[in-house]
């Protein structure tokens, strides 16, 4: 079905109801902080003490994606309403962009770009890896540990590396204000001298370990990640002024909801970027019968992803349908 809005089409809301979803708690952002480092903190401490066993193994990769997923904390915090305090929200932003080898100039006016151009074509988002005609071989390799190796060129690490050189990528040029460029490459700067310290390091006390915490969990952590966020996009349509279209909800057991911090409600989040992720759950009730029916888990969007991709790989022009009540 389509539809072409000259806005962007917003669900009916309770204006009252919707006000208390906006507010914003530290509280709510602490609880999440403490959970989510405690269990980063523990499962490294057991990596370490299994250290040269399978078990560390295990565990380094479960370290490796809980790490990951603080891509949700990255993306919380960029929206500012992972905490009521600014200090914190900014704070917390520029500790998790390191951790996803997010470059924080780049990553804050790229995804403003996203909001305000949801899978439109390019130069317009630039945060949608997946594109038509779909290449089959980098869709798969985005969940296999080290996979981004296979195609560096694409990866954030390259860019971030060409940004640190003073090289203007495609995303710089069309994303960043002139006057916030060379902020983008100090701070590119900034994440290239932590990797080289880092390995450094390693290198003088003979041990992976500095690297294996602080620097590769990228490569080697990125199936969950990967997992989550694909799902928000793929295979959906494009140039479209309707979220429901071009983005994906989907609900999710609790451990997963609590590291993804309920982005599995995309449309909602989309469509009311200032609700904050806590307050997702409750905005999705109040809309669902506005809404495509939900994804359930996992599985249940990649049975749809999967297949469209295909299709689209080979012809770019095969739309999925989506069932919309009153589009």
């Amino acid at each position: 079905m389509e539809v072409n809005l000259n806005k962007w089409h917003h669900c009916q809301v309770d204006k009252k109801e919707f006000v208390k979803l906006l507010e914003k708690s530290d509280i709510s952002g602490f609880k999440h902080i403490f959970i989510f480092f405690s269990s980063l903190i523990v499962f490294g401490y057991l990596a370490f003490a299994t250290w040269g066993t399978l078990w560390s193994f295990i565990f380094f990769f479960i370290y490796g994606n809980i790490y990951c997923c603080s891509d949700s904390i990255w993306h919380e915090t960029g929206h500012k309403t992972a905490f009521k305090s600014r200090y914190w929200n900014n704070f917390f932003y520029e500790i998790s962009s390191y951790m996803n080898a997010f470059e924080p100039v780049r990553w804050k006016w790229s995804h403003f770009r996203h909001h305000s151009h949801t899978a439109f074509e390019d130069p317009l988002d630039f945060e949608i890896p997946i594109r038509k005609p779909t290449d089959l071989f980098f869709f798969f390799t985005l969940f296999i540990p080290f996979g981004s190796l296979l195609h560096f060129k694409k990866s954030l690490h390259f860019e971030t590396l060409k940004h640190a050189l003073g090289i203007k990528s495609d995303v710089m040029k069309n994303c960043i204000p002139e006057n916030e460029q060379n902020k983008c490459i100090s701070s590119a700067r900034l994440h290239v001298g932590i990797w080289i310290s880092l390995i450094i390091i390693s290198v003088l006390i003979s041990s992976w370990l500095p690297v294996l915490y602080f620097f590769l969990p990228n490569f080697y952590g990125n199936t969950l990640k990967a997992c989550f966020g694909l799902t928000q996009h793929a295979g959906l349509n494009e140039n479209i002024k309707d979220h429901r279209f071009c983005t994906r909800t989907m609900t999710l057991n609790p451990i997963f909801s609590f590291l993804y911090w309920h982005m599995e409600y995309h449309i909602e989040h989309h469509m009311f970027p200032t609700v904050p992720s806590y307050n997702l759950p409750k905005l999705h009730k109040l809309l669902k019968n506005q809404m495509p029916q939900a994804k359930k888990g996992l599985w249940g969007a990649y049975k749809e992803i999967i297949p469209a991709l295909i299709r689209q790989s080979k012809d770019p022009n095969y739309k999925l349908e989506v069932l919309v009540p009153n589009p």
